[in-house]
């Protein structure tokens, strides 16, 4: 829901009635994750999509038609579908797509969802997708991390056992239906909850200020991170060479980072790349980021007689083997990159592969299914 939120709020505060269509579940080769919308607005407008194309069609009537009852549907397209097939989901996959009618009436809480995620506040939504009782389908359940809890699930119980099982959610900034007896059994079944994770962005921690600095920011802030670029020397460090970072700070890197750990700003889903080269700046700050028991990526820039050198100096840091296995160095893919901006391809596409658990080889070398399942990761 977060790439429709500006517009879907747009239109709740002018009093519209939109459809929107969220992918809830995928299954097999599916080409867009769970969380991922359409909105369609009484205009006609569609903003999203759900299958990068495939059953946008199919969607986008199921929501036209869902704003006129006003009764929420669960739909399920794959390809051993007949409906499916038809209207173009020829990719092997399957989707489970919950459509909704949101205005200010049937979701007066959007307002308040939509200020926590402008101040990156995390906050995840719960929303009923399936219950035998058809009234408790589409009933809602704001969590906001910090604060207490806004809407009901429909009954103490559910809401109980759901802000449990979305705080880990939460924290992994995940997206996932999770099912329940029809009070919120553990065990049961009959009861299904899709939770949406608005956690803030993921963050991008660029040490060393260098041209190489640059492109890694601007390529950083499109893959939808928040950039912060360090270095010592404030004379290289300023906002005027890196326009596309959200923050350029001046401070010994080790130290930065330390201090951000120490406040509880680092988290599962951070990236540090190490871009200044210079074992003055290198070895402390590596010291410091492959102790960090949950950063999901470490790379550091250097040749190959620079990595061997610094292998050596972190070693008699007193890092060990399985801290040092933690480290992506030379950093970045072999793409055969000369420029910063192809450099910055490579440090990205490393970076993805990692997320996602890719393999790197070009698609036509390997098997099996292209999208690989969210849990994979």
């Amino acid at each position: 829901m977060r790439e429709v939120l500006d517009d879907l709020t747009r239109r709740w505060e002018a009093g519209e009635s939109v459809g929107i269509g969220t992918v809830v579940a995928t299954f097999r080769s599916a080409p867009r994750p769970p969380g991922a919308s359409m909105l369609v607005g009484p205009d006609g407008t569609a903003v999203g999509s759900v299958s990068g194309g495939c059953v946008e069609g199919a969607v986008y009537d199921t929501a036209r038609d869902v704003v006129a009852s006003g009764e929420p549907v669960l739909e399920r397209y794959g390809v051993s579908d007949d409906d499916a097939f038809a209207v173009g989901l020829t990719c092997g996959g399957i989707l489970d797509v919950f459509v909704e009618k949101v205005n200010r009436d049937c979701f007066p809480e959007l307002g308040e969802l939509a200020a926590l995620v402008r101040a990156d506040t995390p906050v995840a939504l719960a929303t009923v997708i399936a219950h035998p009782e058809r009234a408790r389908v589409g009933r809602r359940l704001i969590l906001p991390t910090g604060a207490a809890a806004i809407g009901s699930l429909g009954s103490r119980h559910v809401d109980d056992a759901v802000a449990a099982d979305a705080a880990g959610l939460l924290a992994a900034g995940r997206n996932a239906t999770l099912t329940y007896g029809p009070d919120g059994e553990r065990r049961g079944e009959g009861m299904q909850i899709f939770v949406w994770s608005f956690a803030p962005k993921p963050r991008l921690l660029v040490f060393g200020a260098i041209d190489f600095a640059a492109a890694v920011a601007r390529v950083g802030s499109f893959l939808g991170y928040r950039v912060t670029v360090c270095d010592a020397r404030p004379v290289f460090a300023t906002r005027a060479r890196f326009p596309e970072a959200d923050e350029v700070v001046v401070d010994w890197p080790h130290r930065y980072l330390a201090t951000e750990h120490r406040v509880g700003r680092i988290d599962p889903r951070t990236v540090i790349t190490v871009l200044t080269h210079d074992p003055k700046f290198d070895v402390p700050l590596l010291d410091v980021a492959l102790r960090l028991p949950d950063v999901e990526y470490v790379g550091a820039m250097g040749s190959r007689r620079t990595h061997d050198d610094r292998l050596v100096r972190l070693r008699e840091a007193g890092l060990g083997d399985d801290e040092l296995a933690r480290l992506s160095s030379p950093i970045g893919l072999d793409l055969g990159a000369r420029t910063p901006e192809e450099t910055a391809i490579s440090i990205a596409a490393q970076i993805i592969a990692a997320r996602w658990g890719g393999t790197g080889h070009p698609l036509t070398d390997t098997r099996g299914p292209i999208h690989r399942p969210v849990d994979a990761r």
